[in-house]
């Protein structure tokens, strides 16, 4: 997720940090090397423009000159305007027990609104709402198709009528949620691959007959400031309410993420992250403007640990660990929850101090992670639960059965006995016992 980009802000940071004293013309480099990352991220010209003029104009302030660390108060400014660009003001999306929420999605074809009602409508079931989606997308091959299996997955209705009638499916899905009490009803609409009359006739007819709540334009965040260029005309003729941005788990530049407040004057509401129907976030302009300074986002991790971790799972371990139990049975179930939050890369990314080179070593971690996975599927259960049973014919045949290699299995044993080692310090109090004896 903007990795690049990121990459770029971190070492003009990092660079800055290390001046002990700031003057004029090393701030105005500063902006200037900011400027060109912000344009090659293909941020629109005008908003980096307006940026670096407002942070300028702080930072060659009294309170930054005088400051006791000037690198870190630039640091703060450039942290504090990044937010007010993506706007400093929270999107809250609002359903209700006892009435209809209707959502509409809008935008290109290609920019992943099919995928995304599925995610919401599964986001906000887990909020309490009851949803139904309407495959209002009659144009795109297979898009109703589509629609209806990633539903049948999740066990949401998808509602369609053989007319082919985009007035008419609205007119049945507003009907079946009535029929049936659902509280949320979200339409996919067609896109093309470029703005098109008739795309935007049939979306602004729907907008007239189904009155939404909220319409959200759904944009492709790799595409940079095309995306920011399509949002302006959607939000003409539409008015819009926020902007939904998707992929931004792919090779993002980070262009439409910072431009598109600015320029449509409508909020981010919510960014895809991935291909699973898990993968969404709220937007929070702070982290985001954590995650290109590579200042981590703890808050994200910890509402993703939240929601993907089995509770019943963990409070178990606890117990077993106060027994002075921990397997190889654990250790795996350890790895199956540590994968439902994401990719190792994804994960990383949100902890603070980790830089981008660390992030470019993610993929071994995943490699890791399936190699470990391998090794102990190959084990019988009386070995996941006795691994003093382990003899050289047994890791042999554990090694072969994983496509691995002996030292592999050597390794991963090894890793289990320090981290069995150390839960069983913790278990008992010894580091916190060290640690007070050191302070003393």
């Amino acid at each position: 997720m903007l990795n690049d980009l990121t990459s770029r802000m971190e070492s003009i940071i990092k660079k800055l940090r290390g001046q002990g004293k700031l003057s004029e013309e090393n701030i105005k480099e500063t902006m200037r090397e900011i400027r060109r990352a912000l344009l090659e991220a293909d941020v629109n010209f005008k908003v980096v423009k307006d940026f670096i003029n407002r942070v300028q104009a702080k930072a060659i302030g009294v309170e930054v000159m005088k400051s006791l660390s000037p690198g870190q108060q630039l640091v703060k400014i450039v942290h504090e305007e990044l937010i007010e660009l993506m706007g400093k003001e929270k999107f809250v999306l609002k359903t209700y027990d006892n009435k209809l929420t209707k959502i509409m999605l809008v935008g290109l074809q290609g920019s992943g609104k099919t995928t995304f009602c599925i995610k919401l409508a599964n986001n906000l079931r887990k909020k309490g709402a009851k949803p139904v989606l309407a495959a209002c997308d009659i144009h795109r091959p297979a898009a109703v198709q589509q629609l209806q299996t990633l539903g049948k997955q999740l066990d949401i209705p998808v509602i369609y009528d053989e007319s082919n009638n985009v007035s008419r499916i609205a007119e049945r899905s507003l009907s079946y949620a009535d029929e049936e009490m659902k509280n949320l009803l979200i339409f996919d609409t067609a896109g093309r691959m470029h703005l098109d009359e008739q795309m935007m006739n049939e979306v602004v007819d729907l907008k007239k007959q189904v009155k939404p709540d909220y319409i959200f334009f759904v944009a492709d965040a790799m595409t940079g400031q095309d995306a920011v260029n399509v949002a302006t005309e959607f939000n003409r003729q539409l008015e819009f309410n926020a902007v939904i941005l998707t992929k931004l788990d792919g090779d993002t530049r980070g262009g439409a993420a910072l431009s598109i407040k600015a320029v449509t004057e409508k909020p981010v509401a919510f960014v895809g992250t991935g291909e699973k129907a898990s993968d969404i976030e709220e937007f929070h302009s702070e982290r985001m403007a954590s995650r290109i300074l590579g200042m981590g986002d703890i808050l994200s991790l910890i509402e993703k640990a939240e929601a993907s971790l089995d509770a019943e799972k963990a409070e178990e371990l606890t117990k077993r660990l106060q027994k002075n139990l921990f397997t190889l049975s654990d250790f795996y179930d350890q790895l199956q929850q540590l994968k439902k939050m994401g990719s190792m890369q994804q994960i990383m990314q949100m902890i603070p101090g980790v830089n981008s080179k660390m992030l470019g070593q993610a993929q071994f971690s995943e490699n890791d992670i399936k190699r470990v996975e391998a090794i102990i599927s190959s084990m019988t259960v009386k070995e996941r639960e006795n691994p003093d049973i382990l003899n050289g014919s047994r890791r042999r045949r554990i090694a072969s059965g994983s496509g691995t290699d002996i030292q592999s299995v050597n390794r991963l044993i090894k890793q289990y006995e320090q981290m069995k080692s150390m839960l069983k310090q913790l278990n008992q109090g010894n580091i916190k016992k060290s640690a007070l004896k050191f302070m003393k």
